[in-house]
C-alpha cells in the first residue's frame, strides 16, 4: 500500500468481498459472519487500517449526511450547483459533504470510498472528465446507497439523473449564428466519450444540416477540456488560411479560452468570429464584447438533483431522467450584421 493511508476499498479487494461488507464486519454487525468478521479485522490490524475519527464522531451524533463529488468546484457551474443541492438539503433536514475530483479519475474513486467510510445516506455526482471505467458506481449500486447523476452521466439504467438539454440549446446557437452571417463554424468540445459533449455537437451538426451547410470534421475539436489546450486549439484552426468564422465552445473553460485566443490574434469579435459559449452567471456580461452565451441553471439542477435523491433515499426506487432548459442569452459577440457598414 505504500504511505498512503489504508481505505476500505483496500480490504474489500484482499478479501475479495464488497467494501459494505467490510465496513459492517468493522462494526461487528449482525449481518455478516463471524468467520469474515475475523478475517476483516485481521486484516485490518496486519495493514494498520484506521478509521476515519472524523467520520466516528459524525455517526455518534447521528447526523443525516448526503454527499456530491463535482469535477471543479471552483467553476461558476459547479458552486452554484452545489449550492443549489446545500439549499435543499438543509430544508430537508441534511448536511451536504463536497469533494472535488479535480477531473481525476482516481480522486473521484477515492471520494466516493470517503463518502461510503462517513455513511453518507446518498451520494450526487457528475463524472471526472477522464471516468470511463464505472465500476465504483456500480458498485455503489450493488450496496443500495442512492445516487443521482447531474450534468455528465453514466449508467442510465442504474441510475436518475438531472441534465441540460444541451441539444436543443446548441442547435438554437448555431442557428442563430447561421441567421446572423457566420458560415464556417467551428465547435470546441471535451472529451467525446461524454454524454454532455455527444448531447451539444449534435445539436450543433443538427443545425448545419438544417441550414444545409458542409460538415467539416478539421472544424470539430473534441479534446481534454483545460485552458490552456483549448487556447491552443482556438489558435491553430484560426491560423488557417480556411480558418472558422465562429466558434461554438462547449462550457465556460473552453469559450474563455477560445475568446483569448481569438483576441490574441488581433481578431475582431464578431466581424472577424463570432463566439457563442456554454457559460454560467453573469461573468459573459462583463468581457468586451458582451459575450452571447447559452446559461444554465445551475441551482436548479442542484435542487432537482438533491430531490431525486431524497426520493430515492425515502424509498421510491424509480429511475428517473430529468431536463432543465438552458437559456441563449444573445449580446454582441454573435451577430456579424451588428458592425455592417
Amino acid at each position: 500500500m505504500g504511505k498512503r493511508r489504508t481505505s476500505l476499498k483496500d480490504l474489500a479487494e484482499q478479501l475479495g468481498v464488497s467494501i459494505a461488507t467490510v465496513s459492517r464486519a468493522l462494526r461487528n454487525s449482525h449481518e455478516v459472519g463471524e468467520e469474515m468478521k475475523q478475517k476483516v479485522q485481521d486484516l485490518a490490524k496486519r495493514l494498520n487500517y484506521r478509521p476515519n475519527p472524523f467520520a466516528q464522531s459524525l455517526r455518534s451524533e447521528a447526523p443525516r449526511m448526503i454527499g456530491v463529488v463535482v469535477p471543479n468546484l471552483v467553476t461558476h457551474y459547479y458552486a452554484a450547483v452545489l449550492s443549489g443541492i446545500e439549499d435543499y438539503a438543509t430544508t430537508n433536514g441534511y448536511s451536504v459533504i463536497s469533494s472535488n475530483s479535480h477531473e481525476n479519475h482516481e480522486d473521484e474513486e477515492r471520494a466516493i470510498d470517503n463518502f461510503i467510510s462517513l455513511h453518507v445516506e446518498g451520494i450526487v455526482a457528475c463524472l471526472a472528465q477522464d471516468t470511463v471505467d464505472y465500476s465504483h458506481f456500480i458498485e455503489i449500486n450493488e450496496m443500495g446507497i442512492p445516487l443521482v447523476f447531474f450534468a455528465r452521466t453514466c449508467l442510465p439504467e442504474m441510475f436518475s439523473s438531472v441534465v441540460a438539454n444541451g441539444d436543443e440549446a446548441a442547435q438554437q446557437a448555431t442557428d442563430h449564428l447561421i441567421r446572423t452571417g457566420s458560415r464556417r463554424i467551428a465547435f470546441l468540445g471535451g472529451p467525446n466519450h461524454l454524454d454532455m459533449v455527444r448531447r451539444r455537437k449534435h445539436g450543433y451538426l443538427e443545425a448545419l444540416r438544417e441550414h444545409k451547410l458542409p460538415i467539416e470534421r478539421s472544424l470539430v475539436v473534441c479534446d481534454k477540456i483545460d485552458y490552456e489546450v483549448a487556447r491552443r486549439a482556438t489558435i491553430e484552426l484560426l491560423q488557417r488560411n480556411d480558418r472558422p468564422d465562429a466558434i461554438l465552445a462547449f462550457n465556460d473553460i473552453i469559450t474563455y479560452a477560445a475568446f483569448d485566443g481569438i483576441k490574441s490574434l488581433g481578431l475582431r469579435i464578431p466581424e472577424d468570429v463570432a463566439i457563442i459559449g456554454f457559460t454560467e452567471g453573469d461573468t459573459s456580461a462583463f468581457v468586451t464584447p458582451k459575450l452571447t452565451a447559452i446559461m444554465d441553471q445551475a441551482h436548479i439542477t442542484g435542487m432537482k438533483a438533491c430531490e431525486l435523491l431524497l426520493r430515492n433515499i425515502n424509498g421510491d426506487k424509480k429511475i428517473y431522467k430529468e431536463v432543465i432548459p438552458m437559456t441563449l442569452k444573445i449580446r454582441e459577440s454573435s451577430d456579424k450584421r451588428l458592425n455592417e457598414g
